[in-house]
């Protein structure tokens, strides 16, 4: 993937703090969920106050996380967009400074509690889901023996199916937000 499919490498450890700390990282999942909002409306959507959430959005700016949408309805208003679909990063890269491994700790914990958040919601609204996605959700878990390079490909071959997928599925009436969460992680040979 690179830039021109809406994929942004974060290169330095530093812009990955900042991507990395947990009310930007809600902050910017929520602008590319839901489209463009002022600090007040997210502040309102995460409990926060607006001017914490203004300077969250501010650093997210700083790094070309996000960028000023413009508001047709309110000249002063500050609209904010997310630039990018997805960030990724070289995990080598983020391992090989203690900095990089403490922002590479909580973002793995932030997906975690992403994972929890959707499993609760999931599980609110099951009663009211119609028998084919209730038929279609799940979680699923796999212990396999492979080699770095196959994790690396099964890494490719999975984003590339999800994005042929989110192709076919892209004016169908049935398609709805799903979210998708996986891992990949080596456990001790012992």
């Amino acid at each position: 993937m690179s830039q021109s499919d809406g994929v942004r490498r974060v290169g330095e450890v530093e812009e990955f703090k900042a991507l990395a700390h947990p009310l930007r990282a809600r902050l910017l999942g929520a602008l590319r969920e839901h489209g463009p909002a002022t600090a007040t409306e997210l502040a309102h959507r995460f409990a926060t106050d607006t001017g914490s959430t203004s300077y969250h959005l501010r650093k997210l700016a700083q790094y070309g996380f996000i960028a000023e949408a413009g508001d047709p309805g309110h000249p002063r208003a500050r609209r904010w967009q997310a630039v990018h679909r997805v960030n990724e990063w070289s995990a080598t890269a983020m391992a090989a400074t203690a900095e990089g491994r403490e922002a590479s700790a909580v973002m793995r914990r932030q997906q975690v509690d992403v994972l929890i958040r959707d499993v609760e919601g999931y599980e609110a609204m099951l009663g009211s889901l119609p028998p084919e996605w209730v038929e279609a959700s799940g979680i699923g878990d796999l212990l396999v023996r492979l080699t770095p390079d196959s994790v690396n490909t099964l890494w490719a071959r999975f984003y590339a199916h999800v994005d042929e997928l989110v192709a076919q599925d892209a004016a169908d009436p049935a398609a709805r937000p799903v979210s998708i969460l996986v891992s990949g992680l080596p456990r001790d040979a012992a």
